[in-house]
């Protein structure tokens, strides 16, 4: 067995967008620019980031058996029982996939709940195999399990190993929330991005972050300075399941996430896709809520000055009062699955006055009602969900008359 370098040499890690020395020596894959860490708003975000979705191992060899020496990390939630899942690595063959093999539980970090400051229990390194691969000079990539970051250590092969043959195709960049990170997906090349690329033979850069999908400008800045051909941004759903954004705050941060994205690609197709259908999160809209009383008399009285008499409409105690009903309100809602999913689509119709290569799809083409049995939980896609939105975006965006026909 001959010891390959990871830098420096014949072997391309795609889907990385940094890769971090770690004290030991080792390599761990990250998703966004290092530059970016300073503007995470937590640790969670931080090992999102490190989760390696998309991420490959990219050569050429005549090898029959190839180790790669891995540490990984695994989040694990106290009262959960022990760790024993961190995932599958894919061994694609020619594009084929030849081997699947689980990936070795090495730190583990514990947490009280999801957004806990871990508290890390230190683990050993462990050894992924892959013997008896075709014999002759072939294309390989070695695919990282998508929900596991993993610090690389070591690659060997019983073969020199040569750079991989240029691919000629496409580079496709593509952010979203879970839904495209896609860490139920049943290993790497079933998420739904990857599923995609395969049928429409593209180069995938997945930039999608479970539970971060937030219209970050430091992520919109990221895609900015990529090199690309195409760009497809997921949006809305963190913003809705976490609370985090009004409608009145979240239309201008697309506007602003899409102007920096242009900044840098001003004639890259870019396609917008909205929300898939969340059993969980979809409801009326928000314009029907109606806001609580503002003003200072009892209920239904309508907002008071500060002298007790009643005020006009929209006025009150330093003019913040509203009526109930108002329809300025309306913004101020909580967020809704259609109610983004409309402002979506008008954002996109407004902005391809001056913009024909922006695009929208409505997510629930890739992902609807119909399909709801593969969404156990009501918000995530099971391992054939991801498969069916992959086939869909394929088919919708990829075929003819699509996007990025």
């Amino acid at each position: 067995m001959h010891e390959i370098p990871l830098t420096d040499g014949p072997v391309q890690i795609r889907g990385a967008l940094d890769l971090e020395r770690r004290p030991g020596g080792g390599l761990l894959p990250r998703r966004l620019p290092a530059w970016t860490r300073e503007q995470y708003p937590d640790t969670f975000m931080d090992f999102v980031a490190a989760m390696p979705a998309g991420v490959r191992l990219a050569f050429r060899t005549a090898a029959r058996t190839l180790e790669l020496d891995v540490l990984t990390a695994v989040r694990h939630f106290d009262g959960t029982g022990s760790p024993t899942n961190a995932g599958v690595f894919d061994l694609l063959v020619d594009g084929r996939l030849t081997e699947r093999t689980a990936a070795p539980v090495g730190r583990v970090l514990r947490l009280a709940h999801a957004r806990a400051r871990p508290r890390e229990v230190a683990g050993e390194p462990g050894t992924v195999r892959f013997r008896a691969l075709p014999a002759g000079v072939k294309e390989v990539e070695l695919w990282l399990p998508q929900q596991t970051p993993c610090e690389l250590l070591a690659l060997r092969a019983d073969a020199a190993v040569a750079p991989p043959a240029p691919s000629g195709r496409r580079r496709w960049v593509h952010h979203g929330s879970s839904i495209s990170h896609c860490t139920q997906a049943d290993g790497p090349i079933g998420t739904w991005p990857a599923v995609a690329a395969a049928l429409g033979s593209l180069e995938p850069v997945n930039l999608g972050l479970a539970g971060n999908g937030m219209l970050d400008p430091f992520v919109a800045r990221t895609i900015r300075d990529l090199p690309t051909d195409l760009i497809s941004l997921e949006l809305g759903v963190n913003p809705v399941l976490k609370s985090a954004l009004k409608a009145r705050t979240f239309v201008p941060a697309v506007h602003g996430f899409l102007d920096t994205v242009r900044e840098g690609h001003p004639d890259t197709p870019l396609l917008v896709v909205s929300p898939v259908f969340c059993p969980r999160l979809e409801s009326a809209d928000a314009g029907s809520a109606v806001p609580p009383d503002t003003g200072g008399g009892p209920s239904g009285t309508g907002p008071r000055r500060r002298d007790g008499e009643p005020g006009l409409p929209g006025t009150g105690p330093d003019g913040a009062g509203r009526e109930p009903g108002d329809p300025g309100e309306a913004s101020l809602a909580p967020l809704t699955l259609p109610v983004v999913r409309e402002a979506l689509e008008r954002i996109v119709l407004q902005r391809r006055r001056s913009d024909p290569r922006l695009y929208y799809l409505d997510g629930r083409d890739l992902f609807g009602p119909g399909d709801a049995v593969d969404m156990p939980d009501g918000i995530h896609p099971n391992a054939a969900g991801y498969r069916t939105i992959g086939r869909r975006f394929a088919g919708r965006v990829l075929g003819s008359g699509g996007a990025f026909a």
